[in-house]
């Protein structure tokens, strides 16, 4: 597994996350949101930088939110709507 930095443009938010392989510029991501639900998210950049120990280079990402799940979070009328159905409901 490889430590991450996930620079997050949409929340601005920073964090580390584990991978089993570094992404590519262009792919996309499912990360989970600050409300629990996952979203899909591409990656901006990809850079790495020298850790403060050892000579260990640390992977980072910068991602944004796929404009197609953004606009899937709005209704017409501007209100915020539940991305995902709740499973199993009649």
């Amino acid at each position: 597994m490889i430590e991450i930095e996930v620079q997050n443009e949409t929340h601005q938010t920073q964090e580390r996350r584990r991978f089993a392989a570094v992404p590519r510029i262009g792919e996309g991501l499912r990360l989970r949101e600050p409300d629990g639900m996952w979203a899909s998210y591409d990656v901006l950049d990809v850079w790495y930088q020298k850790a403060e120990y050892g000579d260990i280079w640390v992977p980072y990402l910068h991602v944004r939110m796929t404009a197609g799940e953004a606009a899937a979070g709005e209704s017409a009328n501007g209100f915020a709507v539940q991305s995902e159905a709740v499973p199993f409901t009649i």
